[in-house]
């Protein structure tokens, strides 16, 4: 399973934010998730146990990026994106809204053309100061698999208390300025396509109006076994109705 040892890696091509330079706010020895998905490219949660729990604070990341941002302009290396991801939830990290801030200069500084992206599942939004650095940023992609909490349990496993109504409120104040990610998978217990599934999923796209949609399959191989894909034609098919009603949707298979 895939696991970042640097704070600053790649940059690599995504299927969703081309090329895109990643930062790792996680420790850098196993996975940090309170999210245990069933596709996560890093595994178990189980499997990723953390040895030394530590995680970069705002200065090691602006050290580590402006050195990178600095090295790619010297080698001419595009950027597209600078992406928070890495080996978990990045809002787990005690200092993201002071990293988000000094992110966000550096870029303006040494790389204007790019945009700053945060891959998150969305379980922290009810913390005022993540909500408000995660407006800040080009591109919070926020995840929603599910539209119910059976569904969200069977795929992605969150730990304690997670409600999918509370996770559409706080959604609700980005008033549409955000990217919603969704995986269309099927599963022990969940399929995507099913209609119940496909029909409550697309009335909270409805509710919630995201400027941009990003729908995508399995890539990369799974800590659960037995899971399917779907093909672009096939998920193309499935939000169709929601293209038709004009919404922008970014497919990857």
């Amino acid at each position: 399973m895939l696991h970042f040892d640097d704070i600053v890696f790649g940059p690599i091509h995504s299927r969703r934010l081309g090329s895109s330079l990643g930062i790792n706010l996680l420790p850098h020895d196993g996975k940090l998730c309170n999210f245990d998905c069933i596709y996560c490219e890093c595994g178990w949660n189980r499997d990723g146990v953390v040895r030394h729990p530590v995680m970069p604070v705002a200065a090691d990341v602006g050290k580590a990026l402006e050195s990178r941002l600095l090295q790619c302009r010297e080698q001419g290396t595009h950027i597209d994106s600078i992406t928070f991801s890495g080996n978990g939830e990045p809002t787990l990290n005690p200092d993201f809204p002071s990293i988000i801030d000094t992110v966000i200069a550096l870029r303006d500084r040494l790389c204007p053309e790019a945009r700053v992206s945060v891959l998150s599942n969305a379980t922290m939004l009810g913390r005022e100061e993540i909500l408000l650095s995660l407006k800040k940023v080009d591109n919070p992609v926020l995840k929603l698999d599910a539209p119910t909490d059976a569904g969200v349990a069977a795929v992605n496993g969150p730990a304690g208390k997670y409600s999918v109504h509370e996770v559409i409120g706080h959604l609700k104040k980005f008033e549409g300025d955000f990217i919603l990610q969704t995986m269309f998978l099927k599963a022990p217990g969940y399929d995507s396509s099913d209609p119940a599934n496909l029909n409550a999923w697309m009335d909270a796209v409805r509710e919630l109006g995201p400027r941009e949609i990003m729908v995508y399959t399995l890539d990369r191989e799974t800590p659960m076994k037995g899971l399917e894909k779907f093909t672009v034609e096939q998920m193309s098919g499935m939000v169709k109705p929601l293209v038709d009603e004009g919404y922008h949707v970014q497919i990857r298979g």
